[in-house]
């Protein structure tokens, strides 16, 4: 998978694990130990041999910042699992604000074009970005 320039996208496997250790500056004994201890997976190819992408790359850099700073190898993959949920939690975060815009155009479009109904939602909203939608009874 690559760009459209040509370059690879972030998440293709196309560094050997030579070239992986001189990005890194880490030793490739280094990666294979990683590796074993689940911290990184990188791709494989149809030999066996070790794919790392750019991705993979950010990943190893991060963990030997974190274990040169004090932190073992279970701190280092309880702070990676969280930053996929807090990743994760902001993609959601996102898709809901979309909703929830989605869902305020709808209603104001609705109080514009069927003002005479007094059926549909009565939208309120506060200097604080709150919405309150009240239904009237019938």
């Amino acid at each position: 998978m690559s760009t459209p320039f040509g370059t690879p996208s972030p998440d293709a496997a196309v560094y050997v694990i030579s070239v992986a250790a001189e990005l890194t500056g880490l030793h490739p004994q280094t990666l294979r130990a990683y590796e074993r201890m689940g911290l990184i997976q990188p791709g494989r190819t149809g030999g066996g041999g070790r794919r790392y992408s750019h991705r993979d790359l950010e990943r190893l850099r991060e963990i030997a910042d974190l274990t040169s700073a004090g932190v073992g190898v279970e701190g280092v993959r309880r702070i990676m699992d969280l930053e996929l949920q807090v990743d994760a939690l902001r993609a959601r975060n996102e898709e809901l604000l979309a909703e929830l815009d989605a869902v305020r155009r709808a209603v104001a479009a609705r109080a514009t074009t069927s003002a005479s109904a007094n059926k549909l939602p009565v939208l309120h909203t506060s200097a604080g970005q709150s919405v309150v939608v009240w239904r009237r009874p019938g």
